[in-house]
Parts: C-alpha cells; structure tokens; sequence
C-alpha cells in the first residue's frame, strides 16, 4: 500500500552544517534510528534540522513577545519538511543542578506519593506513639456491636464542648528526643491554692452563672438527665429543677467531669439506627461521645469507650492536623524540615572531617580533636565512659555498631560525647584560637533535625505499611517496586487512592525497565550521568502516556550494560505502539537491528560526511555496499580480536579493603602497564571503585589530594610507587563557556596564533599574538566579549543565544580579520574541521602534530572552534585524551635518545583513569580508540577504563567484571582475568554477553 504524505515526515534538501542538501522520509508511529560514522551529520539531522523546527513552528503558536524573536532564531536550512509531529528532545546532558530535585520528583513519583501518603496514611503521635485519627461512625457501631449481647451501656457527651487544641508545628529541635520537641497541648493543671469560704461561693456563684445557659439550651432540645462519676459507679441527676443540680460536685469536674446522658442501650443487633443516633449526637453537641458500659453484679468493672469526631491520638487525646500533601513537599516551607530548609544538611561539624580515618580504633585517635596536645584529655575521658557503656575501644570505627557510633558521637551516662565537646567550645567562640580550631572540623553536615529526610516531624510521623515517605524514597528502584507491589489498601481506600497507587507502580516499572533498578528514588538529579538523566526523562515520557508525539533520542545506551540494551528497546517500542515516532541516533548493534528504518549517513566526519548512504530496513542497509554501518551489522568489517595480549607484570596497584557505597571491603589488584578494563553491570560500584576510591587513594599517595582525606574509604594501597602521575579522563565539560573549545585546550592555538601574527599585515597593523586571542581584550570583539553570542533572556522560556549583531559571530574586530593566511582569516580557520586544518597547516609541524591526535581519537569531525558548551560528555573526554597523548608524545620525541628513553620512562609511571570513551562512537571510530590506546601503551602509560563496549572489553589485556547485580546485589569482584577467562565464570553478565562476540558472532 502507498505510503500517503501524512504517514510520514516528509524533509527535502536538508543543509544543515555539513549535510549535502539529502531527501529524507521518516514514517510516523515507526522507530527510526539514524547511525553513522561521529561527524557525518547524524544530530545535524536530528536534532538541527528536525527538532530545530518542530521547535520553532511551536514558539510560532506563542505570543507576540515571543514571536519578536523568532525573525532573530535562526531556521534550519531545509527546503521543504511536512507531516512533523509536536518534537520533544531527551538529549544525553544532565542539565539539572537544582539541589533539591530527585528522582522521585523528576518522575513525577513524589507527587504521587505526597498524595497517596496524606490519602491513606496511618498518622502516629510524636509524644506518645499511639494512631492518630478519627473516629467514624461505621467503625464505633462496629466496635460496639462486637461486645456481648446484653451488654448495658450508657451514651455520654459532655456539656461544654470541649476546645480542639491543635500541635504546634515542631521548629528546630534543641533536643535529640523527638518526643520532646514540640509543647504539650495542655498544662498540667497547677495545685489550686487555698481559698475563703467566701471566695469559694464567689467561684461556686461564676461556674453555675457560666453553665446556666448551656444546660438550658440543653434542657429545651430534652435532654434532662446527666451523669458524673462516683466511688460506687457513678449517678444520673435529672435537672427539671435548679435544686437537682446541687446533687453534683461541680469543683471536681477536672478528676470527674459531667456528662449529658444521651441514651441508655442494651448492646443488641436491632440497635444500630440508635447507636449511630446516639454518636451523631455527641459529635454535634460536644465533638465526642463516651460509651460506659453498666456492669451487672459479678461482671467486673465498667469499661470505658471514648471516641472523637476531631484528629487526635487515641491514648493521649492530643489533636493534629489531617495531612495534606504538601506536608510532605520539602520544597513547600509547610512541610520542609525548619532547620535544613528541607536540604538535608547544614553547615555544622563533619563527621567525616572529626572522624577521618574508620578505619582506626577510638583507642588509636580515630576521634581527630582529641589527638591534639590541648584536648588530650578527652580522650582519656572518652575511653572511660567507653568502658562503662561496653562500648570497645580496640575495634574499628566502620566495625562498631550504630548504637555505640551514636553513644560516642552524642553522648551519655553523664558524659557530654564529642557534641558535647563542641558545644564547650562553641561557648569559647570570643577566642580567636578556638574559632580557627572549630573551622577544621566545620563543613556540611546531615541536619540533625530530620537526619537528612528533608521533612519536618510531622510528616515523618505518618506511616504506610510501616514506613514514612522518606524511609519509602531512599528504597532502591527495585526494592520500591516490591514495596509497592505488596502495598495492601483497604476497600475504602482503594476507592480513593486505588490510581494514585496503580501511576506509582507504573512510574517505578518504567524506572526499572530502563536498567537503573539499582537508583534510589531519593537519589540528587544533579549526580547522575547524562546516560542515567535520558533514561529517567524516558521513563517519564512513557509514563505521561503523550500520543502523537516525535521523540528525538540521543544515544540512550549510554552507559547501559548489553544485558540491560534489551529493557530500554522495549521501553521506545512501547512509546511506538502508543502511537508516537522515535527517532534516535544510535551506535549500539542491538538498537539498531531493533529499528523498524535505518539512515545510515557518512561516509566521513566534517566536510567527508552529510549524504544518505543508505536507507530503509536494517536487513536492506545491510546488504548495502555503500554503508559502513552495514558492513558492521553484516560480518564483513570487524573489530579483530587482538591475537596476542599483553601479560601482567611485577608492577601492579593493590587496593584491600573499598568501603564505600555498596563496596562491601572489596580487594582488587590492578596490573600496570596494560589496557585493563572494569566492567559490570550498571550500578555494580565500578564508578564508585575507580573514582571515588582508587582515584582519590592515589591522589593521596602521590601528594596531589584534593579535598577530604579518603583513607577511611579503604583499609590498604600498594604500588603508587610505581606511578609518577594519575589522571582522570572524565566526561565532565572541558569549559563551561562558548571561549572554551577543543583546539584552545589541547594548545594548539598558540601556534595558530603566532602564524597569524607573523604576517606582513600583523605587523603593519601592530597586531601581537594577543590580537587573535578572544579570551583578553584587544582584538576581540568588544559587545559578545569574544563569545560570538548574546544571551537574550526569555521571561517564560529558557534563555536564548542568539549571533552577536556587531562582529556577525566572528568574535573579532574587523581590523584582526583583515590578516589572511593561504587566502583565510583567524575566524574561518576556528570554522575549519580538524582533517581540514591538517591540509591547511600542513608544512607546521607545531600544529599539526597536535591537531593530528585529535584526528586519532575519531574527533576529525570536530571543528577547531567549536564551543565546549556543544560538545557532548564522549568528546569532552576524547578532547582529554588527545591532550595526554599529545603530551607523552611531544616528550617521548623531543631531545635526544637519552632523552626520549627518559621521557618514556616518565609516561610509563602515569595511569590514564577512563570513564565509557566509546560514548558516541561508530564501530569505525571505536577501532580508532583502540588505536590511540595503544599508543599509549606503548609510550609506557597504563590505562584503567570503565567500560560496556564489548568490542573494547575483547580487546583488553585484562577485565575485572563487578557485579553480579547493580545497587546493594553489587559491590563485588564477580571476575578477573583476560577476556577468554572471564567467559568461563558462569556468574558473570559480562563473560555471557562476551562469549560470542569473542567467536565473531
């Protein structure tokens, strides 16, 4: 059947930075993955061309204050696109940095569980611990019915209703006790003074005055009888007369109150329209009602049944506010803790920096203070009241149990602990020596109020199948879904909040299926991975059940294990058959054989790449000679097994002991002067290992640490001795604003600059090397201050940059772009793409010798200028890489062979610290990595990488895998050995999926 225009997105002549004016159709409702070699113009389809427009024909159907900008946003160059859908773009960069966004609230899962919590809640009393709540109708006929048939009982109110008192909402607690934070609701009543006689008729005269009314009111609706207790069960008076009520002790009414008798019942099955008459009554008389049973000769005593219509604790009768949902919100100051400001932590003394060293026992100094010569003390103090509590003091800190960690830290037994000791000293601030000691210890702390919930104590009063909302949102994403698989609701409740609970499980399945089961819903946006950020911003797309729409995915298996690659094609094909396209840029062989169409452009990066080599199914693509991509998919290119890999040697790190995370004292050797790979499953501790371990240990030993002391994170390290240098070759931005770009960081610019300014027209014009800087004033242009944009601010969008009016986006004056080389100004070389400037520069070796590992790290594509802020977190890295390498490599080759045997030996005692370098990369450019790898290598440097690429982890010399699972089911060493060893361990993930990629399949 012919395909109509309205089934597909229809573009024609599409020339957006490098594409060569290509036809393209996109079928709705299909999964489209675009592939490629890096820098064939894959996002300059997708993102710059497709969603550019679907972006731009949106902030058409805006306002006129938005409309005045649009003849200012540039319009993808395209002659003719139809049939676009509304576009919604998840890209790989984590652009949150607000500290209180989690992932709970990212996906719209906090939400519901504010409501669900303040729904179907169980609410306990923080003084007494008993339920708060209140007291239906069905439920106090129910209770009633229950007793024995027979039962008499009598229906009580009292007169005066009594004043509902609500609890203060707790501020900033002075005691640790929570049950003491907030005031009683009522004083305990003061022992009344001795009065005259005829001061107590005065005060007899006030109280009748006072109830006169309230008992005629009562008498003219009928009722006539009231009831107080006595020492022989109590009696009922009848006050048709003033005189009667003289037969009760109103002086007593605080130790035996006086009721209104609403009814006397026999406790039968016929009796239900009076009870509930009876509790109607009492609520809308008094807003209670008492029911006390009647005991016949030989039946015990009188039991007594009070219940209320306000809600308040059922043993202390203290009265609280119904939760809201945002009481829970630690955005909203109603609900957010008052001390942390719903944070989490305050600026106060670090335990980590008191306590620096866990490893150590208390009788050792794990205590720091207590180690200096002034407050040595204390220490002896400590030990004392350490043996007097049992607590021990020749054990490890990490070792000691909770308790006796709190004991120490806190206190008790008259001894003040070390908060107590603080608090000493803070008494002594005025003493400028004091205030320098306290500094060392201060930093941010876990508040101490809500210990590190956010929430204030009422809301971490209100329970769900015995936990709070925080103890619920710092579960792990696969232990929530347990949770609240087994949540059980009442029928009533089910009414209310059955969807509430149903949008829950389905957020958290969807969390799941994309393979980040092992995050905590409480966990920080900002720290997690820009891979992590796509797969949550998916999740929630697919849980906003959005139809019709056009997805524009930026490489989603970022930093996804192959076991779980299978999880997230579900996850897009499910967004498919709700009726959506998927377009996505893709490296992965598993997407991509998933795809239903296949745009395969090349053939190279830059100014090589920009045509359609190939489209339609990946079966067709396949076949294709002209794809590169096909060639991969089908077997006829491959990544060849290396045949010989290199031994470990004598050299090697020995790291004993990792405790951080969910690393549970784990020891690993990792041998030097190899490519060595840590793989595992995500979240099986391989980052927390490596960066928050390893790296920092040897920051340490090496005596370049930065910030705390990370001893306590592990027992034991062996072998810096063998390292000169480490560096982390992460996927953090290279500079956070549009100066900073690839050929400034790897120093290539300086070169560039001295050629421009050693021509005759530089010296005419007095230009130095400065004048082509546009980092400092001169010869940059003086309004975009060198950035080649403005930012205009949009009051309802985010901020929008915009070409600088007075230099067009060149960055520089017009004096400075007069100056050519080879016919080409400063501002049309930073346009240049690396493989073109290393023909333009070709006879510089200066320059061409940096630029050329550039070219080696697949980043040939990138242009010189390119900005930092548009690089992705894969070439920030690669950038990196090519620095380093250009540096061992300049050292190892100038000078002479003495020297350059020295400088080899000064790189081999660096380790290069990788985190997932494939990110971004065709199977092409991978084999390039590989290459730079071994140039490496071979100039004697160790290179350590994280890694999920199989086609890396075949070509390792040896792999550790983590695992077996991600969260609290990792933190181990499942694995080690070459890549033919780890294939034989049955618990292995990595060795399963390995095995046939090892075989060539």
């Amino acid at each position: 059947m012919a395909v109509t225009m309205n089934d597909k997105i229809t573009i024609r002549g599409a020339r957006t930075h490098n594409l060569k004016n290509i036809d393209v159709d996109i079928p709705h409702n299909a999964l489209t993955v675009v592939s490629g070699v890096s820098g064939s113009g894959k996002s300059s389809l997708a993102f710059d061309t497709v969603y550019a427009e679907g972006q731009r024909r949106y902030v058409e159907s805006l306002s006129a204050y938005a409309r005045q900008f649009l003849e200012r946003i540039e319009k993808p160059d395209v002659d003719h696109m139809d049939g676009l859908a509304p576009a919604i773009a998840i890209k790989q960069k984590n652009q949150t940095r607000n500290p209180r966004s989690t992932v709970a609230t990212a996906t719209e899962i906090y939400d519901y569980l504010r409501l669900l919590y303040a729904r179907c809640g169980t609410v306990t009393c923080l003084h007494c611990g008993g339920f708060v709540r209140h007291d239906t109708v069905d439920e106090i006929v129910g209770r009633l019915l229950a007793l024995p048939e027979g039962t008499r009982a009598y229906a009580l109110f009292p007169i005066v209703r009594r004043e509902v008192k609500l609890e203060a909402m707790v501020g900033p607690a002075t005691d640790s006790a929570e049950a003491e934070v907030a005031a009683p609701a009522k004083k305990a009543p003061k022992k009344a003074p001795k009065v005259s006689k005829k001061a107590a008729e005065i005060v007899a005269v006030n109280l009748t005055e006072s109830l006169k009314e309230r008992l005629g009111e009562l008498r003219r609706r009928g009722y006539n009888r009231l009831w107080q207790d006595t020492a022989d069960g109590g009696k009922i008076v009848e006050f048709s007369t003033p005189e009667s009520l003289l037969e009760l002790d109103f002086n007593a009414v605080e130790t035996r109150p006086i009721y209104v008798l609403a009814d006397r019942l026999a406790i039968s099955a016929d009796i239900r329209s009076r009870l509930v008459d009876a509790i109607e009554t009492g609520y809308r008389e008094a807003g209670e009602i008492v029911f006390r049973t009647v005991p016949r000769e030989g039946e015990g005593d009188a039991e007594v049944m009070r219940f209320s219509a306000a809600f308040e604790c059922s043993t202390c009768h203290r009265a609280y506010r119904e939760p809201e949902p945002r009481l829970f919100s630690f955005n909203n100051p109603y609900g957010a803790c008052p001390r942390c400001q719903g944070f989490g932590n305050t600026i106060d003394f670090d335990p980590n920096l008191i306590i620096p060293d866990r490893s150590k026992t208390l009788d050792q100094g794990a205590v720091d203070p207590w180690t200096k010569t002034k407050y040595r003390a204390h220490h002896g103090e400590m030990k004392r009241a350490a043996r007097a509590a049992h607590v021990p003091v020749d054990v490890p800190w990490y070792d000691l149990t909770k308790v006796q960690q709190e004991f120490i830290q806190e206190g008790g037994q008259g001894w003040g602990g070390i908060r107590g000791f603080f608090a000493e000293l803070e008494r002594k601030k005025y003493k400028l020596h004091v205030r320098v000691f306290l500094s060392k210890y201060r930093g941010y702390a876990t508040c101490p109020d809500c210990r590190g919930q956010r929430l204030r104590a009422e809301a971490r009063a209100v329970m769900l199948q015995g936990k709070n909302i925080c103890e619920a949102s710092a579960l792990t994403i696969t232990e929530a879904q347990e949770f609240f698989d087994s949540l059980t609701l009442t029928v009533s409740q089910m009414e209310i909040a059955g969807k509430i609970l149903e949008e829950v499980r389905q957020r958290v399945s969807f969390l799941q299926q994309v393979g980040l089961e092992y995050l905590t819903l409480d966990r920080l946006s900002s720290t997690l991975s820009g891979g992590e950020s796509q797969r949550i911003q998916l999740a929630t797309s697919l849980g906003s059940r959005l139809v019709g729409a056009l997805y524009v995915l930026d490489e989603p298996s970022i930093g996804l294990h192959t076991r779980d690659t299978a999880k997230l094609i579900k996850i897009m094909l499910d967004l498919r058959d709700l009726g959506n396209t998927i377009l996505v840029v893709e490296h992965d062989p598993d997407v991509i054989r998933a795809a239903d169409r296949l745009l395969d452009l090349g053939p190279g990066a830059g100014e090589l790449g920009g045509h359609l080599l190939a489209q339609g199914t990946v079966e067709e693509v396949s076949k294709d000679p002209a794809s590169l991509t096909g060639k991969y998919l089908s077997g006829r290119a491959t990544i060849a097994v290396p045949k010989h890999r290199r031994e470990p040697g004598r050299e090697k790190l020995v790291l004993k002991g990792a405790r951080v995370h969910n690393l549970r004292g784990v020891d690993v050797e990792i041998p030097l002067g190899l490519l060595c790979c840590v793989t595992g499953v995500s979240g099986s501790g391989k980052s927390t290992m490596v960066h928050q371990v390893l790296y920092r240990a040897l920051l340490q030993a090496l005596g370049q640490s930065e910030g705390g002391d990370p001893s306590q994170l592990y027992r034991g390290l062996s072998g810096a001795q063998f390292l000169n240098d480490v560096v982390l070759v992460d996927q953090s931005p290279i500079g956070r604003t549009p100066r900073s770009n690839p050929v400034t960081y790897i120093k290539a610019f300086d070169p560039i600059r001295e050629l421009f300014a050693a021509q005759p027209d530089s010296k005419r014009k007095q230009l130095t090397t400065g004048s082509f800087s546009f980092n400092v004033p001169g010869g940059r242009c003086n309004v975009c201050e060198g950035d080649g944009t403005v930012t205009v601010e949009m009051q309802f969008l985010a901020d929008v940059e915009l070409p600088c009016e007075e230099c067009n986006g060149t960055r520089y004056k017009a004096t400075v772009l007069e100056v050519k080389y080879k016919g080409k100004s400063i501002h049309d070389v930073l346009c240049m793409t690396v493989r073109e400037a290393l023909t333009y520069f070709a006879g510089h070796p200066k320059i061409v010798d940096k630029l050329a590992v550039l070219d080696e790290v697949g980043l040939g594509y990138v242009r010189l200028g390119q900005s930092a802020t548009t690089l992705s977190g894969g070439e920030a890295q690669r950038v990196k890489l090519a620095q380093h390498l250009a540096s061992a490599r300049s050292g190892a080759s100038s000078g002479g062979e003495g020297i350059r045997s020295e400088a080899r030996r000064v790189a081999s005692r660096v380790l290069y610290i990788l985190d997932e370098p494939t990110t971004g990369l065709h199977f092409e450019d991978v084999a390039k990595l590989l290459a730079a790898f071994r140039k490496l290598i071979e100039g004697g440097g160790s290179l350590l990488v994280i890694e999920h690429n199989l086609d890396v982890i075949k070509c390792a010399d040896w792999v550790i895998d983590m695992g077996p699972e991600g969260g609290s089911g990792g933190g181990e060493i499942v694995a080690v050995g070459t890549p033919e060893e780890i294939v034989k361990v049955a618990a292995s993930h990595t060795g399963r999926w390995l095995g046939p990629v090892l075989k060539g399949k």
